[in-house]
């Protein structure tokens, strides 16, 4: 959800393969618009994709420029309200990542002082304040100390002053992270903007400021005082991620999974052996134990509560949003955040509050050096590699192992890790030609119910989640016990109703018998007797092939529907806003 670079260099660089490029490495994000502007006070603003920008410009060079994806949250999307935005005279650029939720009160301040306001935008405030400060005869490093003092909210900026060379950051709970390369610097969202190019980075914590030349920078905290800091060497890199022979990356992604989980898998006999026995020394420690994630990550996190209680530990799952409404932790309880992108916000804010009451944190993510992962005591890496489709699906199953080797190393000896991947490969092929097949059955319908029971309610959930995501179908993932308190109403001759059915489950047999009753057309997923048929396993690793099931559906019904795989509507694959 929004990216930004900004980068200052001593020798010219060209603003379409440095800038800009650069930029596109963090499409991945999700927006809806994108820009860019030099130094030379020259800008570019385009609704749509960063190609956009590609092609917009004449080939041209730059010693400082800033670029910019936007996802909107205050106001539509146009180019007036695409970033980077500037004061009246086009002297101040900036691009923000955040919500300045005060940001009504600023322009009305603003207004009053005579500022005139050309998008919907809060980011707009940030200029017109700046420029506000300085014509005041305050000093730039002064005037983003005041800003910080008044805004309230979260912001990731970085602007510029027409003809300085001289870039300027302020940061709150959004994230932003600076490389520095020969006489370059280089100021993103997060390090995959710069991975190719450097193994080091500075990651700024909340409440800062920076200055930032060609090749050096001088930090700041809120109170003015020159904050020291290090380079921190980072040992992960993000390769160029191509669809390779596919047409999708959500397909390439979910036929990478024999891989990445083998991977991950493996590493729990090396590299993450000792943090996997220290996480489970956590867990028995712990009075309680906490999963907290949103989206898929909540579907997984399920999973986990689940396992947790079945060997006797007192443990549930909330979604981050949620969490003040439903928990109080104390210094007894075990946090387990659970994240793809390590960025996403409900849950860094939660981590936030747990942190001051003395609780210890653990997460599981896929992206290292994340602020959910330094937030946290101790942190299991998913090891999926780049997940470039917004929907989750790859790190979905990993996360799934993860939870599934944690039990394992708590005493589980029903799940076989080592099996995993081969019956991945196997769930794809048993079953690819069928689920083609119901896509041309389904792809029509309004309305689509999937039921799962215990270990399976999570999938059902994540099923319906992934249909309505790429294919834009309305579905819903139901407890099966739970139809015949109302839901059973909505059935009626035709409706397609997807049951998860472990281990001939006599419960889950009974509530499709039920809807078949009512004349719904049933589809059973099971490791036993039904259409789709899974590999012998154990409940717990059921949910792992159904869910790459569920994955495939969604994505053969919505090549049907003609909806946009990678990108679909209003989605962003990192939510770092509330």
């Amino acid at each position: 959800m929004c990216g930004i670079v900004g980068i200052i260099s001593k020798e010219p660089f060209s603003v379409r393969e440095r800038l800009v490029k650069a930029l596109k490495r963090l499409e991945y994000r999700g927006y809806d618009s994108c820009g860019y502007a030099t130094g030379r006070g020259d800008f570019v603003k385009k609704i749509g994709e960063i190609s956009g920008l590609m092609s917009a410009p004449k080939e041209s060079q730059a010693t400082l420029g800033i670029a910019h994806t936007r996802w909107a949250t205050h106001g539509g999307v146009t180019e007036a309200n695409a970033h980077p935005h500037f004061n009246k005279e086009k002297t101040i650029f900036v691009v923000h990542n955040g919500i300045i939720e005060n940001y009504a009160e600023i322009r009305r301040l603003l207004v009053e002082q005579g500022y005139e306001f050309v998008s919907q935008t809060d980011t707009e405030v940030i200029p017109h304040y700046i420029d506000w400060r300085l014509k005041l005869g305050r000093s730039m490093e002064e005037s983003m100390q005041d800003f910080i003092s008044l805004a309230e909210g979260t912001f990731a900026v970085v602007m510029f002053r027409k003809g300085e060379e001289m870039l300027y950051v302020m940061k709150r709970d959004s994230p932003l992270v600076l490389g520095v390369v020969d006489g370059m610097c280089i100021i993103a969202s997060d390090i995959y903007a710069f991975s190719d190019l450097t193994r080091e980075a500075v990651f700024f914590e909340d409440n800062e400021y920076a200055c930032i030349g060609p090749g050096s920078y001088t930090i700041f905290n809120a109170r003015g005082k020159q904050v020291h800091r290090l380079m921190q060497p980072f040992d992960w890199t993000h390769n160029e991620e191509t669809k390779e022979k596919y047409r999708h990356f959500m397909m390439k992604e979910i036929r990478e999974q024999p891989v990445t989980s083998k991977r991950l898998i493996d590493s729990f006999k090396t590299t993450q052996k000792s943090k996997l026995e220290t996480l489970a020394s956590m867990v028995r420690e712990a009075e309680r134990v906490v999963f907290l994630a949103c989206g898929t990550s909540y579907h997984a996190s399920l999973v986990g509560a689940f396992l947790m209680t079945k060997q006797g530990i007192r443990a549930n799952s909330v979604i981050a949003s949620e969490f003040e409404s439903f928990l109080i932790v104390d210094n007894k309880t075990l946090v387990i955040a659970i994240s793809q992108s390590g960025e996403t916000m409900d849950v860094v804010s939660v981590l936030k509050h747990v942190r001051k009451t003395g609780a210890k944190v653990a997460c599981i993510v896929n992206v290292p050096y994340s602020t959910v992962q330094r937030m946290s005591d101790i942190s299991i890496e998913l090891l999926a590699g780049q997940e470039v489709c917004v929907a989750a699906t790859k790190t979905f199953t990993n996360q799934l192992i993860a939870l599934l080797a944690l039990a394992k190393a708590l005493g589980n000896k029903e799940i076989h890790l080592e099996e995993i991947p081969a019956r991945i490969a196997q769930t794809i092929v048993d079953n690819e030609e069928i689920l083609k097949k119901l896509a041309k059955e389904l792809h029509k319908k309004h309305d689509i119910f999937v039921l799962g029971r215990g270990m399976t309610y999570p999938l059902a959930r994540e099923f319906a989640l992934k249909l309505k995501e790429i294919p834009y179908m309305h579905a819903e993932g139901m407890m099966a016990g739970e139809l015949k308190h109302g839901t059973i109403a909505l059935i009626e001759p035709g409706t397609p109703v997807i049951s998860l059915i472990p281990n001939s489950n006599p419960d889950m047999i009974s509530s499709t018998k039920e809807v078949e009753a009512r004349g719904a057309k049933t589809i059973i997923i099971s490791n036993t007797n039904g259409e789709l048929h899974l590999p012998a396993c154990c409940d717990a690793e059921f949910g792992i092939y159904s869910g790459i099931v569920g994955h495939l559906l969604s994505y053969y019904i919505g090549l049907l529907r003609k909806c946009p795989i990678d990108k679909p509507r209003n989605l962003a694959k990192s939510v770092t806003v509330k």
